[in-house]
């Protein structure tokens, strides 16, 4: 609860101190996310939309099984609904938006087969990625339909023109960014709360007032969701939170032209997304080699290793937090300069 408090006093300032303009949006979707997750904690419990948790993660975990998933549906609508009617329904947010929900019907469909079937395996990582892809290349397509221009500008270096590289790079950036989310949901309170200062950090070097609003509203609306997410957390944000996240976080660095500013703030989920990139393929190279797979780190993801390293979860999200927050801050002074 301390760190949330923290977490939501340093996001507070930052809004009132550099845009007070986006004061409103972003303390209404704190309200109103942590007022609606409360409302749905007991519909959850009695729908017993449990979480089951996977048998080979830490041995800690197991306690936490049967708490109530799907908490995405109480914070995404409401971070869009405050930041759209704020906006006055602007395109870019309307964009955005729908980019958001169809990630997170995704997720929703992948945390109901879970529920349903009563195991931890829901859509099959095939059939989730195809869905990723084909969601990414409908949003290149609306890019490209509107123009928008195929560069990455660099802070200090300069505008790159990248050309037809452009699409691949955003379709990377679309599904990569939803799994590194997804892979950081695995600790209570890290991946909302990441999120939320990532999101803090896109608002502060947006150029458009509109991709502001929206950043700081959906950043609010993870904040309010920690009131239920901080440990031991009551409710979790399941497929259906991290999917639209990841979504919302890669919609807003492409239509931003924050590409960078998402890779440099964010540096703590592509940790979190490499670390199984390289523990994976680490394990079928020594499988190859010697006939028997060995692993780089204890467990993956990377909050997994520290974990298993002797860090309790408070210290593991904590210190994820303090590096997110100082990149979000590097980061802004840069952009400032």
């Amino acid at each position: 609860m301390a760190l949330s408090l923290t977490l939501g006093l340093a996001l507070s300032a930052l809004v009132i101190g550099i845009r007070p303009q986006v004061i409103v949006p972003f303390g209404l979707s704190v309200l109103a996310s942590a007022l609606l997750g409360s409302l749905l904690l007991p519909a959850l419990r009695r729908w017993k939309a449990g979480q089951v948790i996977r048998q080979e993660g830490p041995p800690s975990h197991h306690k936490k099984a049967g708490t109530p998933t799907m908490g995405g549906i109480s914070f995404l609508p409401v971070g869009l609904l405050v930041a759209g009617s704020w906006s006055g329904w602007d395109p870019q947010w309307l964009a955005v938006a729908l980019l958001t929900l169809a990630y997170g019907l995704v997720g929703w469909l992948d945390d109901w087969l879970v529920i349903r079937q009563r195991s931890n395996k829901g859509l099959s990582p095939k059939a989730k990625l195809l869905l990723q892809v084909g969601i990414g290349l409908v949003f290149c397509g609306y890019l490209a339909w509107q123009g928008i221009p195929t560069v990455l500008t660099l802070p200090g270096i300069g505008t790159l023109s990248l050309g037809w590289l452009f699409w691949p790079l955003a379709l990377f950036v679309l599904v990569g960014t939803n799994n590194a989310v997804n892979l950081a949901d695995g600790m209570d309170g890290l991946a909302a709360g990441v999120v939320a200062l990532v999101l803090a950090g896109l608002g502060l070097t947006a150029a458009d007032s509109e991709l502001a609003g929206l950043a700081f509203a959906l950043s609010g609306a993870c904040l309010g969701f920690l009131v239920h997410n901080h440990h031991r957390a009551r409710l979790f944000m399941g497929d259906t939170g991290s999917l639209g996240l990841g979504g919302a976080l890669a919609g807003l660095a492409l239509l931003g032209d924050q590409l960078w500013a998402l890779a440099w703030m964010g540096a703590v989920l592509v940790a979190e997304a490499l670390s199984v990139i390289l523990q994976v393929g680490y394990f079928q190279y020594t499988k190859r080699k010697t006939g028997q797979g060995k692993r780089l780190l204890r467990m993956s993801p990377l909050h997994h290793h520290l974990e298993l390293g002797g860090w309790s979860e408070v210290q593991v999200v904590g210190c994820l937090y303090g590096i997110t927050a100082v990149l979000v801050g590097l980061g802004w002074w840069h952009w400032a300069m």
